[in-house]
């Protein structure tokens, strides 16, 4: 509803005139040149002066439905064109104040006025400037109707005008260097009283796909990735990892409490359009505290350059939020290969497929198999082929790791091959340097992951496991917390629940894991040893339930199911735990069960002779419940065999 005081035929407000019926804007008597669209923006903002206008209203009013898929994009550069016109800024606003993710206020006052009218023999002469009938063309719809005898151009400058100005020409003279003069003194003094926090911590939310094409969100997901991985190199710099960020995919709270949540100092929000082989990219930044805008910028490139792309726009960011780059991080920060548009394709296409059942992860390795088929260059396609084939080989999944590892680490160190800056490649190579019971390659692989990337979450995962399979629980934890820091919505909850459960400090490992099942209730990787721990608390009958959930969400994992063995069989239904016994041996006639599962049951059972047995068998495997074999609580009635020494001997733990 347009107010009736703003129902004019023109305004005006600083020293700007808006004629509301051609959409011409002038200053001082010269025309503002403004294109057809910011200028019908600001026209709408004006009519509605002191009023929220939301960005669906916007929508609604001036982009036609057949824009809708280009929308955001068009109305960022729309308003950053109106800003640019009017000397206003995001920051600090005279005239247009944002509302974020809902949309503006046009905050200045207005003074409705009658524009000069002028013959049209006047209009055409020497020296005057009409707006044109682009402008009369460009009206605001449902601007007020007009008739035909109305619809004039208006003069920019008439003669009563120029006698207006030199008439007051010297008043003019002394108001405008007194009023700069104040403005300065005010701008100084608010700095100086109250100063910017420093950006110590920053988010980037989830790139929104504009592409019109829902089947494409994987394409604005792998750049969001791609852009954090890029700022996580900033050692200055915490950068809040993608695992936590993409829970914020279409939210509708605000930015304050988005960051609030993730504890960063700035957002980083945008989008992504994606049209053929070019794209789009948009991004702002946000000042948590104060819900200010003060940085945003547009990218236009091929999607050949799209890491390219990623890398300009980390670079972008980073100097905006003024944070201290080495020399050694800004090298690795610029870098950037070409890939094929088609590879590039392909690769996003295996990131962000689902990968939890077998059959899944198989098809997550056959998009990276083509990533490289297409362009063998391409060094995170390796990295992400490592990623695919060490989740086949996962308890959950269940590849027999003899066949998985060597295809990891081949994977990883080609990636390094070709780009020895991958972090994610050096985390891979820890990790299964680890379950081969190198230790010491495996630190070292850690120790370059976190040189290279101070804020990689998983980095700090591992490394925290590493020591926890030491036995140096103080240390563990605290990597383990660092890691949360880095990922407060993500997995690393789970891993200081998992330290504190091999530290016999059951209580507080029971209730981190429910504090993780409260964010991701159906969580696999939280369920499974939140159900050893209860068993552990001697609360086993509480401990069933849990388990039973997790062999559901896990589509009957043998490592899970030995957990429940365990748990019925000290709740006192050995009959239900030798009929999941038999299910497992039934199951190892026609395909691989890791021998570590049977291990645990047996263990569950009682049966320690059989555990034993099946302990050796795990050793031949080089199974993943052996790197924890020096600290895991279930296996301390058996510290005291020699049996069990010797074997914490041969795995490098003793």
């Amino acid at each position: 509803m347009i107010p009736p005081q703003l129902q004019a035929k023109a305004v005006r407000f600083g020293p700007f005139e808006l004629d509301l019926r051609t959409c011409c804007l002038t200053r001082g008597g010269r025309q503002e040149r403004l294109a057809v669209q910011p200028t019908r923006l600001l026209v709408l903002l004006v009519q509605r002066q002191g009023e929220l206008v939301t960005r669906e209203e916007l929508r609604s009013q001036l982009w036609p439905d057949d824009t809708f898929g280009d929308f955001d994009h068009g109305l960022d550069n729309a308003m950053n064109r109106v800003r640019e016109a009017l000397g206003d800024s995001a920051a600090s606003p005279r005239y247009i104040q944002t509302a974020p993710r809902r949309g503006y206020r046009f905050i200045a006052d207005v003074e409705v006025v009658a524009p000069a009218r002028i013959d049209e023999t006047d209009a055409s002469s020497p020296g005057v400037s009409t707006c044109g009938e682009e402008r009369e063309a460009a009206a605001v719809p449902d601007v007020e109707e007009l008739d035909a005898s109305d619809r004039r151009e208006p003069a920019v400058v008439t003669a009563t005008g120029q006698t207006w100005f030199r008439r007051r020409a010297w008043i003019l003279a002394l108001i405008i260097p007194l009023f700069l003069l104040f403005a300065f003194l005010l701008k100084f003094r608010t700095h100086k009283s109250d100063p910017a926090a420093p950006i110590r911590s920053l988010a980037v939310l989830p790139l929104r796909n504009l592409s019109g094409n829902s089947n494409e969100e994987y394409f604005a997901d792998g750049m969001t990735e791609e852009v954090i991985g890029r700022l996580s190199m900033i050692r200055g710099l915490r950068v809040i990892s993608r695992t936590s960020v993409m829970q914020f995919k279409d939210t509708r709270l605000s930015a304050p409490e988005i960051a609030r949540k993730l504890g960063a100092d700035a957002l980083v929000e945008g989008s992504v359009m994606r049209e053929g082989n070019r794209i789009r990219v948009h991004a702002q930044l946000i000042r948590a505290s104060t819900d200010e805008h003060f940085w945003s910028e547009s990218y236009d490139r091929e999607l050949g350059d799209a890491l390219t792309l990623e890398s300009e726009v980390a670079q972008s960011i980073a100097q905006r939020v003024e944070v201290t780059v080495s020399g050694e991080e800004h090298a690795r920060l610029v870098a950037a290969h070409p890939v094929s548009p088609e590879a590039y394709e392909s690769y996003l296409q295996g990131m962000f497929a689902k990968g939890n059942s077998r059959a899944e992860t198989e098809r997550r390795i056959a998009w990276f198999d083509d990533a490289i088929k297409k362009d063998p260059a391409f060094a995170q396609a390796y990295v992400g082929l490592a990623s695919a084939y060490g989740a086949l080989g996962t308890v959950f999944v269940g590849a027999p790791a003899s066949e998985t590892r060597p295809k990891v680490i081949n994977a990883a160190r080609k990636a390094l091959e070709l780009d020895p800056d991958l972090a994610d490649a050096h985390v891979l190579l820890a990790n299964m340097h680890m379950r081969q019971w190198k230790w010491a390659e495996a630190e070292a692989e850690y120790r370059r992951a976190l040189d290279l990337n101070p804020n990689d979450a998983a980095a700090h995962d591992g490394f925290s496991d590493w020591l926890l399979c030491h036995g140096h629980m103080d240390e563990a934890l605290a990597w383990a917390r660092r890691a949360r820091d880095l990922d407060p919505l993500g997995p690393s909850g789970h891993t200081i629940a998992w330290t504190l459960l091999n530290a016999r400090r059951y209580d507080e490992a029971i209730r981190q894991f429910r504090d993780v099942l409260a964010v991701r209730p159906d969580d696999r990787f939280p369920l499974w040893p939140l159900g050893w721990a209860l068993i552990c608390n001697h609360q086993a009958e509480e401990a069933i339930p849990v388990l039973e959930k997790a062999v559901s969400v896990t589509n009957r994992s043998p490592g899970v199911i030995s957990a429940l063995i365990w748990a019925y069989a000290n709740a006192g239904r050995r009959a239900d735990a030798l009929r999941l016994l038999g299910e497992l041996k039934k199951r190892r006639q026609t395909g691989y069960i890791p021998a570590g599962a049977f291990v645990d049951a047996y263990l569950g059972l009682g049966d320690n002779d059989e555990a034993f047995a099946w302990f050796e068998r795990a050793f031949e495997e080089q199974s993943n419940i052996l790197i924890y074999i020096k600290v895991f609580p279930l296996y301390d009635p058996l510290r005291g065999d020699s049996r069990f020494q010797d074997l914490v001997r041969r795995v490098g733990l003793d």
